[in-house]
C-alpha cells in the first residue's frame, strides 16, 4: 500500500539498496504502463506484449516481475508493510487499534502517484472477474502472515483458529473499506447525496477505515 522507501522510514528498518531500488523501479514501470493501457484498452484487451513495449521492457521482462497478467494488479512490493508495521506496535495493545494505527500511518505517506495506482488497483479488483478469482489466494496468503504475526504477539501457535478468524475479519474489513472508498458509497449519509459521483480523497478513505476499525472494536454490533 506505501512504499517500500516509507515503510522502512516507519519501521527503521534499511532502506534498500542500489539493486534492490531498481527493481522496485521496474516494476512500477511496467505496473503503471499496464495500468495506463488497462484504462485506455480494457484490461482483457491489453495483451502482456503490449504492456512491455509501453513500459520499455522485453516481454520475459514482464513475466519474470509478475508470472501472470493478474499479478500486475494483485502483488507489490508493498505486501508486507501491515506485518512489519503491527511488528512495531506495543504488543498489548489491541490488534484492531494497532491496525487502524498501522493503516492510518501509512496512508499518510502515500504519494500522488501512490493513491492513483491504489484507486486503479481497486477498480480492477471490482471490474475484472478473472482478478476477482485471484483474490482469494492472495487474502489467504495474507491471513497466513498476520496469524503468525497475531502468534508472536500473544505466544498461540500460528494455525490457532481464532487469529486466523481475526486475521481474515482484519483483513476482509480493510478490503470492504477501500472498495467503498473506490465505490463512492463508503461517504453517504456523512453530506453527501445518492448518484454524487467524485474522485475518491485520501481524506474520505482515512475516515472509512475509522469507521470500519470501529466497527469490529465493538464486536461487529451494528
Amino acid at each position: 500500500m506505501v512504499s517500500a522507501r516509507t515503510a522502512a522510514t516507519r519501521t527503521g528498518t534499511p532502506k534498500p539498496g542500489l539493486r534492490e531500488r531498481k527493481k522496485i523501479k521496474t516494476r512500477q514501470a511496467i505496473r503503471r504502463a499496464a495500468y495506463r493501457l488497462f484504462a485506455e484498452q480494457g484490461y482483457d484487451a491489453t495483451p502482456v506484449d503490449r504492456i512491455a513495449e509501453a513500459a520499455d521492457v522485453s516481454p520475459s521482462t514482464v513475466f519474470r516481475y509478475f508470472p501472470t497478467k493478474e499479478d500486475l494488479v494483485l502483488t507489490d512490493e508493498y505486501d508486507s508493510v501491515l506485518a512489519t508495521g503491527l511488528r512495531s506496535r506495543p504488543a498489548d495493545e489491541p490488534i484492531v487499534e494497532s491496525v487502524r494505527q498501522v493503516t492510518i500511518e501509512a496512508l499518510h505517506h502515500l504519494s500522488p502517484a501512490d493513491i492513483t495506482d491504489l484507486v486503479q488497483r481497486i477498480r480492477l479488483v471490482r471490474e475484472v472477474p478473472a482478478i476477482r478469482g485471484r483474490t482469494a489466494e492472495n487474502t489467504a496468503r495474507d491471513t497466513a502472515t498476520i496469524s503468525a504475526v497475531l502468534a508472536e504477539r500473544t505466544g498461540r501457535p500460528a494455525d490457532d483458529l481464532e487469529l486466523r478468524v481475526i486475521s481474515a475479519a482484519v483483513l476482509a474489513a480493510l478490503q470492504e473499506a477501500m472498495l467503498a472508498w473506490v465505490a463512492g458509497s463508503g461517504a453517504l449519509g456523512e453530506g453527501r447525496t445518492p448518484g454524487e459521483d467524485r474522485a475518491p480523497g485520501l481524506e474520505e478513505l482515512v475516515r472509512l477505515i475509522h469507521r470500519t476499525m470501529d466497527a469490529l472494536a465493538r464486536g461487529l454490533t451494528p
